[in-house]
This record gives structure tokens, sequence and C-alpha cells, in this order.
């Protein structure tokens, strides 16, 4: 496939759509933006496409819970065109509020008989964090991070807090390579030095997959670093021509050409 398609899925309050087609189309996808409740009335929609993108932004107003409405709607009318669409090995990736879409739609860790695998919750420091961070991929289970070692990336969010409900589900996660980006130093030090975790999430994880690799959710934002002029140093530091995020669209690209 030449041109992988790619369905950059929104609600009221999303807010990184465009950019995000944008990253995706210059990695070499073909973007359409469609409204949630498009997909609503015609779920089979989504297996015209190969990569389904849940970007960031404050979906519905972050009511209730940042992700929490948009989620509902995926898990309670969207399950069978999602299991649809992940058993046919295609991609799903959420970058922020997605993320948190991801998780709690359950379509990154599935819940079991005892609910919720993982949250996100509010940042340890009780505030709005807006800043730029140093981030170490761990191992080669996801799709998106393939040959990727370290990013710097700017993150924007308040509920960000990576919890998992109890030490033996961590540890499970982390023996299964799930828990595959993590907050480091500048030189990538890890664990995470003090101030480099910006929001106390445990075992310093800023972004997570599932069993197969092929869905992934992150908390930084790598659509807004695709180009160095991105980078608030570009003038004073040398840098790629191209920004650390761009990397990860075109793995997903890469994955179907």
């Amino acid at each position: 496939m030449a041109q992988p398609r790619v369905l950059i899925l929104r609600a009221p309050g999303t807010n990184c759509d465009l950019e995000t087609a944008y990253a995706f189309e210059l990695a070499g996808g073909l973007a359409e933006r469609w409204h949630v409740n498009r997909l609503l009335e015609y779920p089979r929609a989504v297996n015209d496409f190969q990569i389904l993108c849940l970007p960031g932004g404050f979906s519905y107003g972050d009511d209730i819970a940042a992700g929490r409405i948009l989620g509902r709607q995926i898990r309670h009318h969207l399950a069978g065109a999602m299991a649809e669409f992940k058993a046919a090995g295609k991609l799903i990736l959420g970058i922020c509020n997605g993320f948190q879409i991801l998780l709690k739609s359950g379509l990154l860790l599935p819940p079991d008989e005892c609910g919720e695998v993982a949250t996100l919750a509010a940042n340890a420091g009780g505030r709005f964090v807006d800043r730029w961070v140093n981030l170490a991929v761990c191992g080669q289970k996801a799709v998106c991070f393939a040959g990727i070692e370290r990013m710097e990336l700017p993150i924007a969010h308040a509920e960000g807090q990576f919890v998992v409900r109890d030490r033996e589900t961590l540890d499970r996660l982390e023996r299964g390579g799930q828990l595959v980006l993590r907050y480091c130093g500048a030189a990538g030090e890890r664990p995470a030095p003090p101030g480099a975790n910006p929001n106390g999430s445990q075992a310093d994880v800023a972004g997570a997959c599932d069993e197969t690799g092929r869905v992934c959710g992150l908390m930084p934002h790598p659509e807004r670093h695709i180009d160095r002029t991105h980078h608030p140093r570009w003038t004073r530091q040398a840098h790629a021509e191209a920004g650390d995020g761009l990397a990860v669209f075109q793995n997903a690209v890469r994955y179907f050409c």
C-alpha cells in the first residue's frame, strides 16, 4: 500500500486534530478528520482506514474526567467495529487526551474482572503542566516507536499521572514490555532524576502499548515537534532537520508501506 489512510477521530473540545493530520501527511499518509458522530452513524467505515488516531485536546471539555465521555462512547457503541479493526492488524495511536481515551475505552489495556487495569490521574503537583520533557523508549514492542531511542517532546495536561491498579499488574506490564516510553533525564538517565517526571507517573511511564504493540498511547505531543524550528532552542543548539516527533508518524505509515 503506497499511502495508508489515517482516520483522525475528533469530538467537541478536541484541538490537535489539524496538527496531527498534517504530521501524518508529512510522513506519507492520507489523513481524514472525522467527528465521532459520523463514525457512530457508520461504525464499519473505520475498516476503510489502516490507522486510527485519537489526537490531543479536551474531548467534551474533560467533563467528569479527561477522556471519560469519548472513552465510554467507544466502549458502548463502537466496541465491535474497534475489535474488527484491531483484529485486522491495524494501528491505533492515542496522543495526550487520546491516551486517556484509549485507557478509558479499554482499547489499550482491556479491563478484567476487577475493573480498569490502569488510568491517568490528576498530576501529582495538582496543576496543569505545560513544558518540554526528555523521553526514553524502552524496548521495541510498540510499532510507533521502532528504531527510536530518545526524544524531547512537549507536554500539556492536567491528568497525566499513569497509575496502575497494583504492584503485581505493574510488574506484569513491565515484563510484557508494554511500558514503552519513560520520562528520563536530559542525558537519558533512568529512573528519572528529580523534576524530570512532570506528573508523578508510576515507573516514570509516559506511554504504553497493548500486548501486540499495535495500539499505543503517550502523553507527550509528537505532532508539536515535527520540525526542528518547533523546539524552543532551535537557534541556540544543533538539531536534526526533522523534529523528534516526526519519526512516530513515519513509523506508523511505514508499517503499511
